[in-house]
């Protein structure tokens, strides 16, 4: 099992060599405008037009919470978009982070990143907006992703 890493700087700018994801979590509404998205559609427009494609088509496709697309940026770099936050507010139902959704997203994730030979990177993913815990989170990273010997490294930004 590799351990995970974590590094003071930006999640949109991974220190690793070789095939690299850079993962985050999506709300299940189709909004993109707040948050660690706006940092990625800073660098790049592609996963911004994908998800948002991908919430409009939503009736004829896997969109919805738990799934998760990856869309490449670079030859070796791709974004994952992780469906795994209900709407957008806390309210009578809680948090909109859904721990369950995170947890397949992340299997999901998994599988990808080990296809492609690559290591993950992210923000400390459903604990900003989305309201989670770092505590709930951490364990859910370790079980699916460095269980797997896949190198994960969360960023907090500098």
């Amino acid at each position: 099992m590799k351990p995970l890493t974590f590094l003071a700087g930006d999640a949109t700018n991974p220190q690793a060599k070789g095939p690299k994801v850079i993962a985050h979590v999506c709300n299940d509404l189709g909004g993109w405008g707040k948050g660690f998205v706006l940092a990625l559609s800073k660098r790049w427009p592609e996963p911004e037009r994908d998800y948002r494609t991908w919430h409009r088509a939503r009736s004829g496709n896997d969109f919805g919470l738990g799934a998760v697309r990856l869309i490449q940026v670079r030859p070796d770099l791709w974004v994952a978009n992780m469906v795994a936050q209900r709407g957008i507010r806390t309210g009578s139902s809680g948090v909109p982070i859904r721990y369950d959704a995170l947890e397949r997203c992340l299997t999901a994730l998994a599988d990808h990143a080990l296809e492609r030979g690559a290591s993950v990177h992210m923000p400390r993913i459903g604990c900003g907006l989305a309201g989670g815990k770092w505590s709930r989170v951490e364990p859910l990273i370790t079980e699916t992703l460095c269980a797997k010997d896949i190198a994960v490294t969360v960023y907090d930004h500098a």
